[in-house]
């Protein structure tokens, strides 16, 4: 019996994730408690009374809401940490459901380079060690991508 372009495709995606080990906290830049603060306090959340990291109100909260919340990775290459702060929300980010902010430090201070409302896909072309960005969503439309120009993310469509 000849194999289904769909058998192969599902037995190429379960060995690619059986052959790739998971990403450990080990493998990944770590911050200061108080670094992690100011990331999101330079991203616009406030911390609540419980701990978690808000900068969308909603009123009463929703079953979608998800507060924000931080990976770290060395986006550039460069061995400084950059930091992904991340929020779900239908009632604030519609369809889409979420947002994200992508910021870098600069001296002893963070910068957003991102707040957009959308899913973060990182593309392969890197301009100065930074990858272009495509901000998906829902649809089937096209997607703004933003290129790195050398000190900020530009949109190129």
């Amino acid at each position: 019996m000849p194999h289904s372009p769909f058998g192969t495709l599902c037995s190429l995606l379960v060995s690619s994730l059986l052959a790739a080990p998971p990403a450990t906290a080990a493998d990944r830049p770590a911050l200061a408690p108080d670094d992690l603060t100011a990331a999101f306090a330079a991203a616009g959340f406030r911390q609540s009374a419980d701990g978690r990291w808000i900068r969308c109100q909603e009123d009463p909260p929703t079953m979608s809401y998800v507060p924000g919340r931080a990976e770290i990775g060395d986006l550039n290459g460069d061995g400084r940490p950059e930091v992904w702060i991340t929020e779900s929300s239908l009632f604030c980010y519609g369809n889409t459901g979420s947002a994200f902010v992508l910021l870098t430090r600069e001296g002893s201070a963070w910068r957003a380079l991102l707040d957009e409302v959308g899913m973060p896909l990182q593309r392969d072309a890197h301009h100065d060690g930074w990858p272009d960005i495509e901000v998906g969503g829902p649809g089937f439309g096209q997607f703004p991508v933003y290129r790195w120009n050398g000190h900020d993310y530009e949109r190129t469509h």
